[in-house]
């Protein structure tokens, strides 16, 4: 159907964008649910769908910057590549380099294949049912989650750059003794996915498109994604009236340490 390479070359076109824009000045909008806007968004979006619609021509695209009409017809669609062109703008904005570009591919509900690519930073992750792996200075690495941590260890808990809730912190506090790992973007969730940090709860609202690819990661790295409280797989494409995740918590696997 295709190849992973096309796609993670793709992920890092549309990164080189990004940073044509984001090593001058930049002009920065402001969307309808008043979240901030700039040409970069833009231009990694439509360098990744119209790099989609020649590699997979017979799949559908949803990006964050999508018109409504495709927030519509994913409806009815079974497989389709999801993409945020730039997470983490407001890490952008900051000129952090804690932002990334997202393309997934999600089959039945599920996100099977997922790239982060981190073009500030240089590294990028991917997954799918062969495995996952790291590429950071040239080298290629297979990554997998860490072990839960043994009784009266410190849990590695990440959390966001610039979203810390009330209920994040409520959730750290019932954990043995910890240490909070702050991160932007969907790197959160592959710092779990390459054993550098032990759980990421995600007690906020996030989009689909905010962590599919990395999910996808996650999952091939041998670690679940799962709705908070329910402790179900996280799903996508489920639910006709919003496009928001519900809570969630990245993990190696359930523990009665914070399950």
């Amino acid at each position: 159907m295709f190849n992973n390479s096309d796609i993670i070359a793709l992920a890092k076109k549309a990164g080189d964008a990004i940073m044509d824009i984001y090593q001058r000045d930049f002009a920065i909008s402001e969307k309808s649910d008043e979240s901030p806007l700039t040409e970069a968004d833009l231009a990694s979006h439509h360098c990744i769908v119209d790099g989609l619609k020649l590699l997979t021509p017979d799949i559908p695209v949803l990006s964050e910057e999508s018109g409504a009409n495709e927030h519509q017809d994913r409806l009815s669609w079974q497989t389709y590549w999801l993409i945020d062109p730039l997470d983490g703008t407001k890490e952008f904005i900051k000129k952090n380099g804690e932002f990334t570009v997202n393309i997934a591919l999600i089959d039945q509900g599920k996100a099977v294949f997922g790239v982060v690519y981190a073009p500030a930073l240089e590294v990028t992750y991917w997954g799918d049912a062969e495995g996952a792996f790291k590429e950071l200075g040239g080298q290629v690495t297979p990554i997998r989650v860490s072990e839960i941590p043994a009784d009266n260890a410190v849990w590695r808990v990440v959390g966001s750059r610039s979203h810390q809730s009330d209920e994040f912190k409520a959730f750290v506090k019932g954990l043995p003794e910890t240490e909070v790992v702050s991160m932007g973007s969907s790197l959160k969730l592959c710092l779990v996915a390459e054993g550098a940090a032990d759980i990421y709860p995600r007690l906020g609202l996030t989009s689909e498109w905010d962590t599919a690819a990395a999910h996808a990661v996650v999952e091939a790295a041998g670690g679940q994604v799962l709705q908070y409280p329910e402790l179900t797989p996280l799903l996508y494409n489920t639910r006709p009236d919003t496009l928001l995740n519900p809570f969630f918590i990245v993990c190696a696997d359930k523990s009665d340490k914070w399950a």
